[in-house]
């Protein structure tokens, strides 16, 4: 039974999957290889990386005009910037690797006595060997190349490079170096030497750098289609339209997606239950509140001054990240949180969700509220008067002290607001959340269900920038046509009052307001 892979390369025996060698552009990296280059392979993590070099070497060696090796340096991180364990590590990588893929115990008898002869140049040494013996040329892919570390990783691109002159005969005709982003972009900080070694000038012998995409929306619909074809289970068009919005075809998600609404949701495990919509935004939700391996590795990322310099403009809505560089927003995207297309966006609608319920989490678990507290008796709604009533009075007490202790601490106050309410809402709904570059607002979209019914709540928040009139004008008319968009029947817009001079009597407000018929509740604070 074939199923959705989360983890690892895919087995065509065993995975749904796109065939690996369709992800990139075969013929130009047939031709890079006949035209003796080394280059670049990069992508976000779970993209299908090692899929494809795997792939590519079976398809190599099948054609036979060359020997093509594939080896996995990661293991050698762990040696942290001691070069020649570092080293130790990847030649028996490059040994076991060979008797796996090739049946050459060649290595094998080689390479420990090399290491130590050698040391610092013991892997120009082996491939040089390796390369000389027999007439095939050698094609050698190395995946996880920036896994390395500091001197480590300065030692393998110096050698790589230092073999360069003596291809093919001598040295591997084609390298293919695969990591997470380009060698270009690297900052390597060498301990040995006392300074930053840059990717370009450790290894200027690339010829090109390639991206590996994402699903395209077609290569989405046909991954889904092979579930459909093996079991006869059907996704309807507004499901399959679901996953697009919230993937934006992210292979990892879209394989999660996929697995979470064909089996992991038990119910939907019988082939004669269409998945629709409402199955797929559940699986959505399901893989946020779990935040598996994948997710929290990006959610790690969020810790780091750079990436906090690229995100918080994006949740601020301000028009410009001005303390981002260059490197950063490159950084950021290349890890896969960020589109630019023209503007910087969060990459999809899960990680949208996932960053900011991340950055508050321990402050959701924490707060000392109920949703029962809120629910009328009557219907079983949520009495958004009352939970905004009560925000009120518990960012007066604890805003600026939560502030104090808070990394993002420009976009701390609609963050707590949003801890807030999905503490509440956690219990039996979702909230959609839209920011973005040069919004200058975050919209929410909140849904109770209540039975059969559901409660749809727009929330707008925003940061007091000049009048307070003028930006609750403003507020009122975005709030109603986010409203009309959403079909949503209830609206809120909170305004932020940051202006120290001001107190709490001041800021602390609730006010009714009309804009075309539609009533809505305005709350400072």
């Amino acid at each position: 039974m074939k199923f959705f892979n989360t983890a690892g390369p895919v087995s065509t025996d065993d995975h749904y999957c796109l065939p690996p060698l369709s992800r990139f552009d075969l013929e130009e990296i047939l031709m890079l290889i006949a035209q003796k280059k080394y280059f670049i392979l990069h992508a976000p993590r779970q993209t299908g990386k090692t899929s494809c070099l795997l792939a590519l070497m079976n398809y190599l060696n099948e054609q036979g005009k060359y020997d093509c090796l594939y080896i996995n340096v990661e293991a050698a991180q762990a040696m942290r910037e001691n070069v020649f364990e570092s080293l130790r590590i990847i030649l028996g990588e490059l040994s076991s690797s060979a008797r796996y893929y090739l049946s050459e115990d060649y290595f094998e008898t080689i390479w420990f006595d090399i290491l130590q002869k050698r040391s610092g140049q013991a892997l120009t040494e082996i491939l040089t060997q390796w390369s000389m013996m027999n007439q095939k040329p050698k094609i050698l892919l190395i995946d996880e190349i920036d896994s390395l570390i500091g001197d480590s990783l300065i030692s393998v691109l110096r050698q790589l490079r230092a073999g360069y002159t003596k291809r093919p005969t001598a040295f591997p005709q084609s390298i293919i170096l695969c990591g997470i982003r380009d060698v270009r972009d690297y900052r390597i900080h060498s301990s040995s030497e006392k300074t930053i070694i840059t990717g370009g000038s450790a290894f200027n012998i690339k010829a090109e750098s390639l991206r590996l995409d994402e699903f395209s929306k077609g290569e989405l619909i046909e991954l889904y289609q092979q579930h459909t074809h093996i079991t006869g289970q059907v996704f309807t068009e507004k499901a399959i339209e679901m996953a697009w919005l919230l993937s934006e075809g992210q292979p990892w998600l879209v394989n999660a997606l996929g697995l979470e609404v064909s089996w992991k949701m038990k119910e939907m495990r019988d082939p004669k239950i269409k998945i629709t919509e409402d199955h797929m935004q559940a699986a959505g939700q399901n893989l946020i509140r779990r935040r598996e391996t994948h997710i929290d590795q990006l959610v790690d990322k969020l810790a780091e001054e750079r990436v906090q310099k690229v995100i918080e403009p994006i949740l601020l809505g301000i028009d410009t990240p001005e303390k981002a560089k260059e490197d950063d927003i490159l950084y950021v995207r290349d890890l896969g949180l960020i589109k630019i297309d023209p503007k910087m966006r969060i990459a999809n609608k899960i990680y949208q969700e996932v960053i900011p319920r991340a950055l508050t989490f321990s402050t959701q678990v924490t707060i000392s509220q109920e949703t029962s507290w809120y629910i009328r008796e009557s219907d079983g709604s949520i009495d958004f008067n009352k939970l905004m009533h009560a925000f009120q009075d518990f960012f007066r007490k604890h805003s600026e002290k939560w502030q104090d202790g808070f990394q993002y601490r420009e976009a701390s106050v609609q963050l707590l607001l949003q801890a807030f309410l999905q503490r509440i809402i956690n219990n039996g709904g979702y909230i959609f959340r839209e920011y973005g570059l040069g919004r200058k607002r975050t919209d929410l979209l909140i849904i109770w269900h209540k039975g059969k019914q559901k409660q749809e709540v727009v929330v707008e928040l925003k940061i007091r920038r000049s009048n307070t009139q003028k930006t609750i004008q403003k507020g009122v008319q975005q709030t109603c046509k986010y409203m009309d968009k959403c079909g949503a029947s209830e609206g809120h817009l909170v305004i932020f009052d940051q202006r120290k001079s001001k107190s709490w009597k001041d800021k602390i407000f609730m006010r009714k307001e009309q804009w075309n018929g539609s009533e809505i509740m305005v709350w400072g604070m």
